[in-house]
């Protein structure tokens, strides 16, 4: 077994007791006081997250925006600089390679942010379908991602930066200077709240997490928490509700497919014979990845892909592949685990839907 990858930040958080586990090859911390206290708090105030393990890729050339657009789904035509944008990595068959924030950071340049399980494979998908002249650089080693999220992150921002971000919309993004190096501040977030990533060279990641702890209102936060703070607000995770079997419109998200560029897989996301459908279930007992979806007489249907309990709304939610037929016509189902049978029913996303991700900071 190969040995752990560790974040600038790994032996802070191991000082603080949080518990770690493995993530996609990292080692990572996945709670701190505990995963609802954490969640809680995000919800209320601001916590933040060591995202450092994401990847991030440097695309630059003349003619990038339309080599890209051959490759991703995003719409790079109204990607101007200073905004980013979600979309997806496809197959040929329309599969769901990866699903990606892309940075247009002046034009024919870029900055790509993936999943770290995908690192090496995006990459190697990417480069080998870009021309010679357009040059892609994988930056993920030097790179770190800190994420502060929480209706009161912006109270937070103003304290530890001098620059006013106050009129930084949603989804877009700005650099500032962070002790003598570019910092890249981009309003974005995983949880449904107000929040903001940072981009940032490695060696000053601990500065800005120590600069961000200092603040009354901060936190630290798990990945335990980021996983049900963004299954409240109906966000996927790549590996678990999103993968090559399956296209966007069969993960419901077909309507962010809006490139008129002929990219790759384009015209082959179909539906297919499964949906992914959201669940609400009653009480504190939670569904759990794999576990089976029947209807009520017993028939398999399904299998969950995300399940927890969610504080915020006060019971268990669910995301299932459920076959289209059964999907379409049935609200009632079963979710059957090893030991226990859970009543559940089709719901709508978000679960949850207080988030203040998109509060205006400005009139």
């Amino acid at each position: 077994m190969s040995e752990l990858l560790q974040t600038p930040l790994t032996a802070w958080h191991k000082a603080a007791g949080a518990k770690m586990a493995p993530f996609a090859g990292w080692e990572m911390p996945i709670q701190y006081t505990g995963i609802i206290a954490e969640h809680t708090h995000c919800r209320e105030q601001a916590s933040i997250y060591d995202i450092c393990h994401m990847g991030e890729f440097g695309l630059v050339g003349e003619g990038a925006c339309e080599a890209l657009s051959k490759i991703v789904t995003h719409n790079l035509d109204k990607l101007t600089p200073g905004k980013c944008g979600y979309g997806f990595l496809l197959n040929e068959e329309g599969g769901i390679l990866d699903d990606l924030i892309i940075y247009c950071l002046e034009k024919d340049e870029y900055m790509l942010v993936v999943n770290a399980a995908c690192i090496e494979s995006d990459f190697k998908w990417i480069e080998k379908h870009l021309p010679e002249h357009v040059t892609l650089e994988d930056m993920s080693d030097q790179t770190s991602k800190i994420d502060l999220q929480g209706p009161k992150s912006y109270e937070v921002l103003e304290k530890v930066f001098d620059s006013s971000l106050r009129d930084l919309k949603y989804f877009n993004f700005r650099t500032v200077d962070f002790k003598g190096l570019p910092l890249i501040i981009s309003r974005t977030g995983y949880t449904g709240e107000l929040g903001y990533e940072f981009y940032l060279p490695s060696e000053n990641a601990l500065a800005l997490w120590e600069a961000l702890m200092a603040q009354e209102e901060v936190e630290p936060a798990g990945l335990g928490a980021r996983d049900t703070l963004r299954l409240e607000v109906g966000l996927p995770l790549y590996g678990q509700d999103l993968d090559t079997e399956h296209s966007p419109s069969a993960a419901g998200m077909g309507w962010m497919l809006r490139s008129e560029a002929d990219y790759i897989g384009k015209g082959k996301d179909r539906e297919g014979t499964e949906l992914l459908i959201p669940l609400s279930i009653p009480g504190r007992r939670s569904a759990r990845h794999h576990d089976v979806v029947t209807l009520e007489d017993g028939t398999e249907v399904g299998v969950v892909t995300s399940g927890s309990y969610c504080p915020s709304v006060g019971h268990s939610v669910a995301l299932a592949y459920v076959k289209k037929e059964a999907a379409e016509g049935n609200e009632k189902f079963l979710v059957k685990g090893a030991r226990t049978s859970l009543e559940a029913t089709k719901a709508e996303l978000p679960f949850y839907k207080e988030g203040t991700a998109r509060m205006k900071l400005v009139d």
